[in-house]
């Protein structure tokens, strides 16, 4: 017996090292302890602060993306195929379920059946259906739904890759059932909310466009241009171009674009901040080989032209193409460094495939963070007190193996978390407390089994392995059926109910450990210190 109660000694023992080394690391100094408590057991948004952020994907823009790139293609088929047309613009999904679509004009009548067949062929994807004077095509439904899924999904992975180069830890970044296409953001301890909201909101969607007319002074002189109309597939733009010096003051311009453009940040290879040669900060660019190639072509072949750089709609570069122009461009305009940096990190992560609204926006102070800490806390101690004294007066000596018990499960339970960098909530917190209730329990269902085993006359050896082995049924059901719960909790619930959910299910297991087998080895510690005729104050 001693043997065995040697071998699980130091099981306990080594467990409870372990543990410590889970919630402080292996600190050199007072405040090096502190900060690796903290970065081992980060706090959540309620507990730390932060800001609290739903966004809705306007995932019309990520259908207008797919009709413009579905022009693009079926123009170079119908050219390859040498079939006639007089224009293919998008229909704009304006709306944030509209269907959009492409219209196409002045198909030749016996080039008809080539042209369906070419469309069936080759944008599988598309039904194509006749109109008065030409066609118009519409994504299919399933494809539709298919996309505006796939929107919200590179959306959520986008502005995770942003947050992450930004260095806010633990946020929360999901979908969010309950709404139409929205996406839910929690940042704990974000000190700069408005930058962050600036950079997740910013589509950072890099066009290269070739400039039809201008620049003009106003909009409705870059209308007036062309009669009040603009000429089919273009669009006016506005120009934030810095001026040539610094102490000229900034003109606003306007000019007459393509809608498609000749390649997109879809094609972007890695963007970084630098300098420009009169030392301003700017952007430059790398294209992917798909990228260089489209780009080179399109150089190629507008020498002498304008071209012009925009960014979420707006110009930031008009440049006239003097050469062939393949793998990589810059971005000037007037940025600020900071911008500048921030720029080439939407650039690096990806572009947004949509624009975002905000729904819905709060801002979660630290100080109410530090109250609830405080109250947790405070909870805490007065519990596990009230149960120390309880456990004490009932059950006298053995009372004190419950405490002890219950201590090692709650430093088992904050090295869990600690392991697994669980997030502390409130929520976490309630379960914490949850937790020293159902450890309670656990000590009770043991120590009234001891108590009936010793009533009928057994010795405190065959009470203590009776005692134990018929409570330990019942502690594993109830333990059982509560897991189960909390599962179901994680699965459905949302942030704060996790929270709870997993700190709940850490402390069951950690009472599991420390309520059967660590108590098991200090009842036996005592009885083989006594030896044959050891009793059991209980």
């Amino acid at each position: 017996m001693n043997a065995n109660l040697g071998r699980r000694a130091l099981i306990t023992l080594a467990v409870i090292v372990a543990s410590i080394i889970g919630i402080v690391g292996l600190p050199t100094s007072l405040g090096q302890l502190r900060s690796n408590v903290a970065k081992r057991i980060p706090l959540g948004l309620d507990l730390k602060g932060g800001t609290h952020l739903v966004m809705q994907v306007m995932v019309n823009d990520a259908v207008n993306g797919e009709a413009d790139l579905t022009i693009e293609r079926l123009k170079q088929t119908l050219n390859s195929r040498q079939i006639s047309f007089a224009s293919m613009l998008r229909v704009d999904a304006l709306q944030l379920m509209d269907d959009g679509g492409i219209r196409i004009e002045g198909v030749p009548d016996e080039q008809t059946s080539a042209f369906r067949q070419a469309v069936e062929e080759t944008e599988l994807n598309w039904l194509l259906t006749p109109e008065a004077g030409g066609y118009k095509m519409v994504i299919r439904a399933s494809i539709l739904g298919d996309l505006r899924q796939r929107a919200v999904s590179q959306s959520v992975e986008t502005i995770r890759n942003r947050i992450d180069s930004l260095g806010v830890s633990e946020p929360t970044i999901q979908e969010r059932g309950q709404g139409t296409y929205e996406i839910l953001i929690q940042l704990p301890g974000v000190d700069d909310p408005q930058r962050v909201k600036e950079i997740l909101q910013t589509t950072a969607l890099l066009e290269i466009k070739k400039v039809e007319g201008g620049p003009f002074p106003t909009r409705q002189d870059a209308l007036s241009s062309s009669g009040g109309v603009l000429p089919p597939g273009t669009e006016v733009a506005e120009s934030v171009e810095a001026p040539e010096t610094s102490t000229a003051a900034p003109v606003r311009q306007w000019y007459i674009l393509t809608k498609s453009p000749a390649v997109t940040g879809r094609e972007l290879r890695d963007a970084q901040p630098s300098k420009d040669e009169n030392n301003r900060p700017e952007v430059s660019f790398i294209l992917t080989s798909d990228g260089a190639r489209r780009f080179g072509a399109f150089t190629e072949s507008n020498i002498g032209n304008l071209l012009a750089v925009v960014l979420d709609k707006r110009i930031q570069t008009v440049a006239t193409i003097q050469a062939r122009i393949s793998d990589s461009g810059r971005i000037t305009g007037r940025f600020t460094q900071q911008r500048a940096n921030d720029l080439a990190l939407v650039l690096r992560a990806g572009a947004l495939p949509a624009s975002m609204e905000y729904l819905e926006e709060r801002t979660v102070g630290p100080s109410l963070g530090a109250d609830s800490i405080r109250a947790g806390v405070v909870a805490s101690l007065v519990g596990f007190f009230a149960i120390t004294v309880f456990m004490l007066l009932y059950y006298k000596v053995s009372g004190v193996n419950a405490v002890v018990a219950l201590f090692i499960n709650l430093v088992l339970l904050m090295a869990a978390m600690g392991y697994i960098h669980a997030t502390l909530t409130l929520p976490g917190i309630a379960g914490i407390i949850l937790t020293i209730g159902m450890a309670v329990d656990t000590n009770v269902l043991v120590f009234e089994r001891i108590r009936e085993e010793l009533r009928e006359g057994k010795t405190a050896v065959s009470a203590l392995q009776t005692g134990f082995s018929k409570a330990w049924i019942t502690i594993f059901d109830t333990h059982a059926t509560t897991i189960i719960a909390a599962f179901f909790l994680f699965l459905f619930g949302s942030g704060p109910v996790k929270g709870f959910a997993v700190t709940l299910t850490l402390g069951l297991g950690a009472n599991l450990f420390s309520g059967v087998f660590v108590s098991r080895v200090l009842f036996d510690y005592v009885v083989s210190r006594a030896g044959r005729n050891a009793t059991l104050s209980i």
